[in-house]
């Protein structure tokens, strides 16, 4: 990699960097998770980097996180983990209101089995369609409408005092 590639990578890492942590976090669930999987998305996608140069990096490597949120939840499957929880880093204040909603919904995302919470933050937080759903995460449409719509029912159970939007079709 030559210094100009050196150059534009750290300008997109540092640029674009806080947004595809948000990304990974909502697909995690977890910070320390976020971190590895966009730590591990990056490390894939920097060997490509001048074959990226012409088309779009940030798409490479949010669907490279895609798969790779994907493949974790498989393994996970096959290999159970006791997790550990620790104190997480304190909030600060609380500038804009609404932190009940946000915890509320933080919980209920959490509860919900990792496909569908891969499903629900790809299309209304990233705001893909179906298609492109399927597509970064390589399942049909039909999976990703079925993930979507157990998703939703579940949260609507989990939080029925919040007025979820209905779904996109």
């Amino acid at each position: 990699m030559d210094e100009d590639d050196r150059a534009r990578l750290a300008e997109f890492v540092a640029s674009r960097a806080p947004a595809l942590m948000r990304v990974a976090y909502l697909l995690t669930g977890d910070r320390h998770a976020a971190e590895d999987l966009f730590q591990s998305a990056l490390a894939k996608t920097i060997p490509r980097w001048r074959d990226l140069r012409h088309t779009d990096p940030e798409g490479y490597l949010r669907t490279v996180m895609y798969r790779e949120q994907v493949s974790w939840w498989r393994r996970l499957r096959r290999y159970r983990e006791t997790l550990l929880t620790g104190v997480d880093d304190p909030a600060g204040p609380d500038l804009f209101g609404g932190t009940d909603v946000r915890l509320a919904m933080r919980a209920a995302l959490r509860a919900l089995p990792a496909a569908q919470r891969t499903v629900v933050v790809l299309r209304y937080y990233e705001d893909l369609t179906e298609t492109q759903v399927a597509a970064a995460l390589g399942c049909s449409v039909g999976t990703v409408r079925s993930r979507t719509h157990r998703a939703v029912a579940r949260l609507r159970q989990l939080l029925p005092d919040i007025e979820l939007l209905e779904v996109r079709r």
